[in-house]
């Protein structure tokens, strides 16, 4: 059942499923948000997927939907991201994950530049032991790249997003896969030209294009045109820079060979000599796990005792919801609460945040009046804000999800997350954005990372991540 708490001074409510207490959304796209939840009794944060039972209905992606669901459940391996349970309601699908705060591997890659060598293989070998034990479950990815790459708060590498995996009772009687899937940037050329393809061989494309973009800083497939980009992959035209070690050069072109017969295999990778200096396989317990439950979240005849129920905010006046000490914490995941902004390992960068000490209303008015030059509609509900691009960006509208907070009297802290759209345009929208913001600002967290700099910060939100990053998605001015 559900049940109300933490009553602010604006009268609105938490909302609560099941034993646990949602927050603030994290992401969302056509089918799904995720938001940031906390577990009532153990207090351990998580993110909540939260699915629509009639979209997928209508859309005809119950299968996709329980083969999430269904490979998740089957993953128990320290770098990937675990599904902790999940429940149903009447209209809703709730998958409990593990909720890390490092942030995307893509988001160092476009703050800081390259990664020397010895960091990348680091990365390299936790990617390849996750994936290569995904494939021992019968579970292949299809749609690796450093986006689908999380870090936790210790630096830890997590594999998330198996929306697009498969199954084994998927594979056709020729035994290969037949759905294309993917990223075009980091798809392997059988899986682009869809006779049917090796999961497992297909997959280590993807890992060898990601170990090329953390060592060189851009993609070896790079063209804006979608045919010109596909005859690269299909002939394999790259080069590797200069500062690539010989040994590391063998090894991706060995992985991206455009001949899946000849490529590479996970097991010889794992045996090269590159891949082996310093590598220690993580040891964990691979407990059996039962798919059973699996259908009946989508079944008609679920016994009404085992859904959930979740009851929606009250909506009213124009008034930011008031921040516990909890909320605070969470919010600010690990920073200096003394400064809100001091930069510690721990921070999301696909949203920033500064604080004002103007009112809510004329927060919103210039929000509205800044985003609008820019190209960006404003739509506004409450207290809470949907900025979205008009132009369509390199991965379709980029749009911001806002929310004004209540931090202390007169002090408010304002939100802006990236849910859809590209990362490095959503640093370049906050940027241009936070300079005609810059007479509201009171102390702003800069969006690469670098150190707070208090009210200035909001003219500029750093240093800029280079020209030529939106082009190819890593690419930065290092």
């Amino acid at each position: 059942m559900t049940s109300r708490s933490g009553q602010g001074s604006s009268g609105s409510s938490r909302t609560r499923v099941g034993k646990y207490e949602l927050g603030r959304t994290l992401g969302e796209g056509n089918f799904a948000k995720v938001k940031f939840a906390r577990h009532v009794e153990s207090r351990e944060n998580v993110a909540i997927k939260i699915l629509d039972k009639e979209k997928v209905l209508k859309h005809k992606m119950i299968d996709q939907i329980k083969r999430e669901i269904s490979t998740m459940k089957l993953i128990r391996h320290p770098n990937v991201i675990r599904m902790y349970e999940v429940m149903a309601s009447k209209t809703k699908i709730y998958i409990v994950l593990e909720f890390v705060t490092g942030g995307e591997l893509f988001d160092k890659i476009a703050r800081s530049g390259r990664l020397k060598e010895d960091e990348a293989r680091k990365y390299f070998q936790q990617l390849i032991c996750a994936v290569d034990y995904c494939h021992s479950r019968g579970v292949f990815h299809r749609d690796l790249k450093p986006e689908n790459l999380l870090l936790d708060a210790n630096g830890v590498l997590k594999v998330s997003d198996f929306g697009l995996s498969a199954l084994p009772q998927q594979v056709r009687e020729d035994g290969l896969l037949h759905t294309t899937c993917g990223t075009p940037n980091y798809v392997a050329p059988e899986v682009i030209h869809n006779k049917g393809y090796d999961g497992a061989k297909a997959d280590l494309w993807s890992c060898g294009v990601i170990l090329f973009v953390l060592m060189a800083g851009y993609l070896p497939f790079e063209e804006t045109n979608l045919t010109a980009l596909y005859k690269k992959i299909y002939k394999a035209e790259f080069t590797c820079p200069p500062w690539f070690s010989s040994s590391a050069k063998k090894l991706i072109n060995r992985i991206l060979d455009p001949n899946p017969a000849t490529r590479i295999t996970f097991a010889e990778v794992v045996e090269n000599d590159w891949f082996k200096k310093g590598y220690k396989p993580p040891v964990f317990e691979q407990p059996t796990v039962s798919l059973d439950d699996v259908n009946s979240i989508f079944s008609e005849s679920l016994d009404s005792k085992d859904l959930v129920v979740e009851r929606r905010e009250e909506e009213g006046h124009v008034a930011p919801v008031t921040m516990n000490a909890f909320e605070l914490i969470s919010k600010s995941q690990g920073l200096n609460l003394s400064s809100l902004f001091e930069k510690q390992m721990g921070l999301v960068k696909r949203e920033t945040r500064f604080t004002s000490k103007c009112s809510a209303d004329e927060i919103i008015s210039k929000i509205e009046k800044a985003a609008g030059p820019l190209g960006f509609d404003v739509k506004k509900n409450n207290c809470k804000l949907k900025i979205q691009g008009e132009k369509t960006g390199r991965k379709g509208h980029l749009s911001v999800a806002t929310e004004i907070l209540e931090v202390a009297p007169s002090l408010y802290m304002v939100e802006l997350r990236k849910s859809q759209g590209d990362t490095l345009e959503f640093h370049k929208f906050y940027k241009n954005l936070a300079t005609g913001l810059k007479d509201i600002v009171w102390k702003a967290e800069p969006i690469d990372g670098g150190k707070d700099g208090g009210k200035d910060e909001g003219k500029d939100g750093g240093k800029d991540g280079g020209k030529d990053g939106g082009k190819d998605g890593a690419k930065t001015s290092k």
